[in-house]
């Protein structure tokens, strides 16, 4: 009973946890399946969460409850077209995709700090006024064991995290569009030939990216942090990448990663509170998700079989 009693009181914060590297590693799948490396999910997260908890904090009196949720919508948005600078970047300048990801971490944290100087006159915003609030959902709450696991006091932003990576998993294998882009990441030339534009794809996969870590972003400052500073996004966007590959950018395996390191996020905020690990030195469990990053790639990255054209920028007339 221990054991249950344990995942009855954490897996409502493993969900919102988990809720943002789902988006994030989802837009992740986008851009590596379209074949274009993004290191710069980090960053991508940093300008959602700046950009939600700014739009919640200036309209939080015009809008009311609704607020949160048009703050994830400005989040995204503004995420998508910050990312079109790693698109022009990587696609139409063919710089490498490394650095041009690292780039966008770079700029992203230092515009958010220099911004939220400006604007607030600290490096640190105030705490929001209209942020998600935890729910519990009627009748499924009430399921023995697993009603207060899963549907008890947890955040309607995890519900659609998942079911957007059941979406995302339609899309890329059930349509034409999936299709065309996994073609373009696998072999662009064999894409092009087919009249399919490489450019055009693997722009619409960067930019996709960027809309969803913004989500991602924007819905760990709503749910978690509930204000922006130099340290909101502090490896999120990493683990994120780290889902995507220990998922074989796969949305369903990418969604599964990125629960199984919120539950390590989880457990190194709530786990001192439960007896089994009562005597774990507190050090152990804040490092825990981190080291636990470190061990899924180094245990899958060699079995995990990328896309073949996955960093290799296109030229027309190439293989």
């Amino acid at each position: 009973m221990q054991i249950i009693d344990l995942l009855q009181s954490i897996m409502p914060m493993v969900l919102f946890y988990s809720a943002p590297l789902i988006f994030t590693a989802l837009g992740g799948v986008f851009s590596e399946r379209s074949g274009v490396i993004n290191i710069g999910l980090e960053g991508l997260m940093v300008m959602g969460a700046f950009i939600g908890i700014l739009f919640n904090l200036t309209f939080a009196e015009v809008f009311g409850t609704f607020t949160p949720w048009l703050s994830l919508i400005a989040a995204g948005i503004v995420a998508g077209i910050f990312a079109m600078m790693h698109a022009v970047a990587s696609v139409s300048f063919r710089a490498n995709q490394v650095v041009s990801g690292v780039a966008i971490n770079m700029i992203a944290v230092g515009l958010g700090v220099f911004l939220t100087r400006e604007i607030y006159g600290s490096g640190q915003t105030a705490s929001i006024a209209e942020p998600f609030y935890t729910r519990t959902i009627p009748i499924l709450s009430d399921i023995p064991i697993i009603g207060e696991m899963f549907f008890s006091g947890t955040y309607y932003t995890s519900y659609i995290a998942i079911l957007l990576a059941v979406f995302v998993w339609f899309v890329l294998f059930k349509t034409s569009f999936g299709l065309r882009l996994r073609a373009v990441g696998e072999h662009p030339m064999a894409a092009d030939t087919n009249g399919i534009s490489v450019t055009k794809i693997r722009y619409i996969g960067v930019i996709l990216s960027g809309v969803l870590a913004g989500l991602g972003g924007a819905t760990y400052a709503l749910t978690i942090s509930l204000n922006f500073s130099a340290m909101t996004i502090s490896g999120q966007g990493f683990m994120s990448l780290a889902a995507v590959i220990f998922g074989k950018w796969h949305p369903l395996g990418a969604m599964g990663a990125a629960i199984f390191f919120g539950f390590a996020q989880a457990l190194s905020v709530v786990g001192r509170n439960f007896p089994i690990f009562a005597d774990v030195p507190n050090v152990y469990l804040l490092i825990a998700p981190y080291v636990l990053t470190i061990l899924a790639l180094a245990g899958f990255i060699g079995r995990a079989e990328s896309p073949r054209a996955l960093g290799d920028p296109y030229v027309k007339g190439s293989r």
